[in-house]
């Protein structure tokens, strides 16, 4: 049984501002795209400032993708 645990980073390939959405994208194996649409969508249906301060708070906080992970998925 291995000890194999996924690590939350901001993506340096699906990135649009901060690379957040992409790495949620990657994180949960889905489209970034659809994490992009989702949080519009929030923005749009009444809750702009939470999402807006959880985006800055996830990228102040959540780390960029190290250069040899980005690297490793890419080939």
């Amino acid at each position: 049984m291995s000890n194999k645990y996924q690590k939350l980073y901001r993506s340096r390939e699906n990135r649009m501002l901060g690379g957040v959405c992409g790495g949620l994208g990657e994180y949960f194996d889905i489209d970034p795209t659809l994490v992009r649409v989702l949080f519009v969508f929030g923005a749009f249906l009444g809750i702009p400032g939470a999402l807006l301060l959880i985006y800055l708070v996830m990228l102040i906080l959540v780390p960029q993708e190290p250069e040899l992970v980005a690297e490793v998925q890419a080939a």
